[in-house]
């Protein structure tokens, strides 16, 4: 599957439709998660512009890179970097190590979904919590190659969420964002608030699609998936970009 390049990203996120598409996501991931406190948080592919707002006080924030897109220096240059280059299938975390992680930019792009998935799972706390970003097969978003949300496996929700299930994580909470067409006009993303408000009331057609996972504790685990031998190994991140 074709990883887009981390620069290409970071790019997106600085022009101004990326910063409103990073300001919708980002007010949905407040609502779910309102704050951090001392949750240590984790975020796997492109997550850094969404993790910026839960970066406050937990005990640990990183964001985990896979090696196929690249790495960048996060959270600043001026800061210590917080950013790892690591298979998405091998995290180098502890098991039950980690309160929340959030994965964005990398689902749709990996050909190990139920690997990551597992990994996930083994490095989450008991009842701990997965936020999933992914681009909506049903928008306009998912159809146009100037934006992440238009490369790599687009999801529906039914498909988002047998993914999660089938992985043992239960799903608490959705929602389709990102009304507005993914447009460089600047009178149309003025209205990017209205869209938001207008295409909420009108159907699931947004760009892209948010899902909430708890982790199942005593959930048994589908036939057919063999326990693999992992492999820890991580490269953190020591220049301003990186790529593999």
């Amino acid at each position: 599957m074709f990883w887009q390049d981390v620069i290409e990203l970071k790019s997106f996120y600085a022009s101004r439709i990326g910063q409103i598409a990073c300001r919708v996501v980002r007010r949905h991931i407040a609502r779910l998660w309102p704050e951090g406190g001392n949750d240590t948080i984790i975020g796997i592919g492109f997550a850094t512009p969404y993790l910026r707002q839960l970066s406050g006080t937990p005990a640990l924030t990183a964001a985990v890179m896979p090696g196929a897109q690249g790495v960048i220096h996060w959270p600043g240059a001026k800061k210590p970097n917080l950013s790892l280059l690591a298979d998405e299938a091998e995290l180098p975390f502890p098991d039950n190590s980690v309160d929340k992680v959030l994965l964005a930019h990398v689902l749709e792009h990996t050909d190990m979904p139920d690997p990551l998935m597992e990994e996930i799972w083994r490095v989450l706390t008991p009842g701990g919590k997965l936020l999933v970003v992914v681009p909506n097969r049903r928008s306009v978003w998912a159809q146009m190659e100037n934006t992440p949300f238009g490369h790599g496996r687009p999801f529906s929700m039914s498909q988002l969420r047998r993914l999660l299930e089938d992985n043992r994580f239960t799903a608490t909470a959705s929602a389709t964002v990102l009304y507005i067409p993914p447009t460089n006009f600047r009178f149309i993303q003025r209205w990017w608030d209205l869209f938001e408000r207008i295409g909420s009331c009108l159907g699931s057609f947004g760009g892209a699609l948010i899902m909430e996972a708890e982790k199942q504790i005593y959930a048994v685990k589908p036939a057919g998936k063999l326990a693999r031998k992992r492999r820890v190994s991580y490269v953190p991140s020591a220049q301003p970009a990186m790529r593999t």
